[in-house]
């Protein structure tokens, strides 16, 4: 059991959460730079004005980069950069900045993955009702043609969206991130719709350029569902509920309903029969453009929870008194890189990359001028082995991605969350890399052999 000799290790960041220089360029606003700015939305009222000023340090930041032997670099576009008023003119400035953090990239031998959209839409889009307008998804694809002209000689992996759950069950429905509405459920599918087809027409738009030398995916998220035991009964219990809709937390918080109709190019019928007379009409006719022409798997994945058999389906099994936590309070199960790629392996017969995987942290430079992280390296290794599993359960598991680089704007949780390699200290900028950081390049180095030194 051993990760494949053409294993992709990375890490990853997004424009929004690392870049600053939110005004520079002819930039224009984002919904997080609106909803940053308004009291009480964000920890400390922190935002990404600064951030860790990527925009003006990516070099030093590719150095780093180089020095943790990083093979590959996933990181965002800022699509208010690029064409600043979310359609119509395109803004030189934004893409010769990304043009130039690709060439810098491939000079240091580092391979560049491209995310098109990483929640930071143009504000103007957003006062035209943003995900919840059709006319959004041409949007998206002009842009996403913007974008594969000028670096597709370059980039060849591209993913179109991160995370559709949050965009639309943190965005939309439950207010906590950008643009911070509580949406009836109509425009939450609407939403959707609208997003999978921006999707389809994206993917269109990149083959325009690329044709089939492109690698296309699609990054959505979940918690695992981890089986109680690995018996059969087990195992398959929990793929099937990890896969129907069946909603814990909002009408947003499921798979299927976003990557059957990427992968399939169609709705699961469980969420049809529960949810479909809220999509729009005549959605059937778009869904041969949303499906089946994507080529790999993208899934962002922290935590999980076991699950067991019963005769109606499944029920979670009650967390354990002291269960392990990281410091945002996400529970510590390493089998969830185990059970999720598998079950998408198996479901979708495609490619499936580990596009985010990490822990935040209570880290700070000691006395001797290192960060000390022992947490992160054991965390990492429990869930790299779990992931060595799947393979040898015979998942086609093609990468990794560790979330993240170097501490950033974590959101509406802003900056008290770490999550980096690279420790950035906020008032000076200056990068320290972390324990984890070395342990990480040796890891690359050793294509994860280490792992069970």
């Amino acid at each position: 059991m051993s990760f494949p000799s053409d294993f992709i290790w990375g890490a990853a960041t997004a424009s929004y959460q690392i870049e600053g220089s939110v005004r520079a360029d002819g930039r224009k606003p984002s919904i997080w730079d609106v909803f940053s700015a308004t009291p009480g939305k964000t920890f400390n009222s922190d935002s990404g004005e600064i951030a860790c000023d990527h925009y003006n340090r990516w070099k030093d930041d590719i150095a780093l980069m180089k020095e943790l032997g990083l093979q590959s670099y996933r990181f965002s576009l800022a699509w208010p950069r690029i064409i600043p008023d979310g359609r119509g003119k395109i803004n030189p400035a934004g893409l010769d900045f990304y043009s130039r953090l690709v060439d810098g990239l491939l000079e240091a031998g580092i391979r560049p993955w491209a995310t098109l959209y990483h929640w930071d839409l143009p504000y103007d889009l957003h006062r035209q009702g943003g995900w919840i307008n059709p006319a959004i998804s041409d949007a998206f694809a002009e842009y996403a043609l913007a974008v594969a002209e000028v670096l597709g000689d370059r980039v060849t992996d591209w993913m179109t969206f991160n995370e559709p759950q949050c965009i639309l069950g943190l965005g939309y429905e439950a207010g906590v991130h950008a643009p911070g509405l509580k949406a009836p459920v109509q425009d939450l599918m609407y939403g959707l719709h609208n997003h999978l087809v921006a999707h389809g027409k994206a993917v269109d738009a990149l083959r325009s350029v690329g044709g089939g030398v492109f690698n296309i995916g699609y990054v959505p998220t979940a918690q695992s569902f981890i089986p109680v035991n690995d018996s059969p009964e087990e195992v398959e219990a929990a793929k099937n509920a990890f896969f129907s809709y069946k909603p814990r937390h909002g009408y947003m918080w499921s798979m299927a309903m976003y990557t059957d109709p990427v992968f399939f190019g169609t709705y699961p019928e469980d969420f049809i029969s529960q949810m479909g007379s809220h999509l729009p009409p005549n959605w059937e006719k778009d869904l041969p453009g949303i499906g089946g022409k994507t080529d790999f798997c993208g899934i962002n994945l922290y935590s999980g929870f076991r699950v067991k058999k019963t005769e109606t389906g499944i029920e979670p099994v009650p967390v354990p008194s002291g269960r392990e936590q990281t410091a945002i309070k996400w529970y510590v199960e390493p089998e969830t890189l185990r059970w999720a790629p598998r079950f998408l392996s198996e479901r979708y017969g495609k490619p499936v990359i580990i596009t985010e995987n990490g822990l935040s942290l209570s880290d700070w430079v000691h006395v001797d001028g290192k960060v000390h992280d022992p947490a992160r390296i054991d965390f990492t290794t429990r869930y790299l082995r779990e992931l060595e599993k799947a393979i040898g359960d015979g998942a086609n598991i093609a990468g990794y991605f560790h979330w993240s680089l170097m501490d950033n704007f974590e959101w509406a949780e802003g900056y008290r969350e770490r999550f980096g390699l690279i420790h950035v200290d906020l008032q000076t900028q200056k990068r320290t890399i972390k324990d984890s950081g070395y342990w990480y390049k040796s890891v690359i180095e050793s294509n994860g052999k280490i792992l069970h030194d």
